[in-house]
């Protein structure tokens, strides 16, 4: 340790995605490279010194404590704890957070020193991971309200690629086994009740840490609550999600000095009919175990919603990834104006 693919592998992962600010702390993490990068773990971050850095994330978080404050993070993976190397500009976001983040260095703001705050989950303390739907983000779930926090990746190759790693380092923990299962009697065997609801996919690693995923009434409630959101819309069994993304709204700050746009966080979901972006709560679902009451807000809250029909036209960017795109849809004042034209012509 570390071995050169590893260093290879961690010095590739380190790259801030481009769409995103971060402050001059986190810029000088991304610019580490390999062997670095590894002393830069051990000198600043890691807390035990036998711990070998396993896997490095650039990822947007949010916190069960700060549900409105998404902020950019440098997720390193060890064999002991997982470290969430948080942007500074986090901890003025939002000024409940004093009882959450210890303040002693308030007042190095000055100087010229730029200093970070690291969030560590140790792995010993880590009970469940949910997978959101289709791989877009994931939650890790410590034993307090303190410990939930998602990671939204936006991509289902860096959660896959994560949860690979996660599960190996897991199955290096010695814990102790859990204790034997009590023979049920024959009338609670069979007395229960049972609610014909469907639970999520569940799968126990040997570290007695729970993966999660999502089972496919998931995309079942989404239809019906897209369905509810749709005029006219009769039957439900031919509405079908085409696309499920996490995805930013681009809204440009007018009368700045520079061309600047603001990036407001949306779940696009593509129907055969229509378009929708939601406002998603990434963080509180499902329930954790000592939630007292129901989150304040809805998993889903609809943002905008237009037809597919309406669509004019759509700009595609030439830049790489991420790519934007601009809809643009042509407002009909009276909608149905062309329905039955287009029923009757073209059939369903």
């Amino acid at each position: 340790y570390p071995s050169d693919f590893l260093m290879q592998k961690i010095t590739e992962d380190n790259q801030i995605p481009v769409h995103l600010p971060v402050s001059l702390s986190l810029q000088y993490v991304a610019g580490l490279k390999g062997s670095a990068l590894v002393e830069f773990f051990h000198g600043n971050i890691a807390e035990v010194e036998n711990e070998e850095l396993r896997h490095l994330l650039w990822s947007s978080v949010l916190f069960y404590k700060a549900p409105s404050v998404e902020v950019m993070a440098c997720v390193l993976l060890s064999t002991k704890a997982i470290y969430f190397l948080l942007d500074d500009s986090f901890i003025h976001a939002d000024e409940h957070q004093s009882d959450f983040w210890n303040k002693e260095n308030s007042d190095c703001e000055n100087s010229s020193f730029h200093l970070s705050c690291c969030f560590v989950l140790k792995l010993n303390d880590l009970q469940s991971v949910n997978v959101g739907l289709f791989d877009q983000y994931f939650r890790i779930t410590g034993h307090s309200a303190d410990q939930i926090v998602t990671c939204l990746t936006r991509d289902s190759y860096n959660t896959h690629t994560f949860i690979q790693q996660l599960m190996a380092v897991l199955s290096l923990l010695a814990r102790t086994p859990s204790p034997e299962p009590v023979d049920k009697d024959f009338y609670s065997e069979f007395g229960s009740k049972n609610t014909g609801k469907m639970e999520n996919y569940e799968l126990i690693h040997s570290s007695r840490v729970k993966f999660i995923y999502p089972n496919e009434e998931e995309i079942g409630d989404l239809a019906f609550l897209v369905a509810e959101k749709m005029d006219g819309l009769t039957n439900l069994q031919s509405l079908n999600i085409l696309l499920y993304v996490l995805a930013f709204q681009v809204n440009h700050v007018e009368g700045s000095a520079q061309n600047t746009s603001s990036l407001q966080p949306k779940t696009l979901i593509l129907t055969s009919s229509d378009l929708f972006l939601f406002d998603e709560d990434y963080i509180s679902y499902p329930l954790p175990e000592f939630a007292k009451e129901p989150p304040k807000r809805d998993k889903y809250q609809l943002a905008d919603g237009r037809r597919i029909r309406d669509l004019d036209r759509v700009l595609m960017g030439y830049q790489t990834y991420p790519q934007a795109l601009t809809f643009v849809f042509d407002d009909v004042q009276n909608q149905d104006l062309m329905q039955n034209l287009t029923l009757d012509h073209f059939g369903e």
